[in-house]
């Protein structure tokens, strides 16, 4: 299933969690959340901007990718492996920015589906995750890389800002979970 969201829209935040929780519902432990992205690009930092405002909120997950300690569309071919052993019982949602149609820049999409970071940039890497959420920065084009360096902090910002603070409440508001 997927779900799209403006991020003007002041029910995005609603609209994610309702989503996720249909994802997240079953669990026994809680989440991996994993911010995939860079701080060198304004456009490919939603990801650990999402990781980096996750960890100033009550959470009760574990986040991997933070603008201090970024994880790459690169890394995720270790990760995936990694994320399973460490956390076997875990979901993992990863939070990536995406390039999209000219009408869907804004969007943040939630997939019931792994992610394919990359993917907009014609790389060809693994798939992570349980649960994919997009941020749609910038219009897809063959200068996809250049157009991310040409997206507005603020809208980047705005996202990662909505996308924490859906995760955040989506997870805190799940069933108590044993850890062990």
């Amino acid at each position: 299933m997927e779900f799209a969201f403006h991020f003007h829209n002041t029910m995005a935040g609603t609209g994610i969690m309702m989503a996720l929780r249909k994802s997240l519902s079953a669990q026994e432990a809680p989440p991996v959340i994993l911010c995939i992205g860079s701080d060198l690009a304004v456009g490919d930092s939603l990801g650990p901007l999402a990781g980096t405002l996750l960890c100033g909120m009550p959470f009760e997950g574990f986040i991997y990718g933070t603008l201090r300690t970024p994880v790459t569309a690169k890394e995720v071919r270790y990760l995936e492996g990694f994320l399973r052993k460490t956390h076997p019982k875990s979901k993992i949602v990863a939070i990536d920015a995406a390039v999209g149609d000219e009408n869907d820049v804004g969007l943040i999409k939630v997939i019931d589906a792994p992610l394919r970071p990359g993917a907009g940039a014609n790389k060809r890497l693994g798939k992570v995750g349980d649960v994919s959420i997009l941020g749609i920065v910038a219009r897809k084009s063959p200068f996809a890389y250049s157009l991310l360096n040409l997206t507005r902090l603020n809208m980047v910002y705005a996202m990662a800002h909505t996308i924490a603070c859906a995760v955040a409440d989506t997870v805190n508001a799940l069933p108590a979970q044993i850890i062990c």
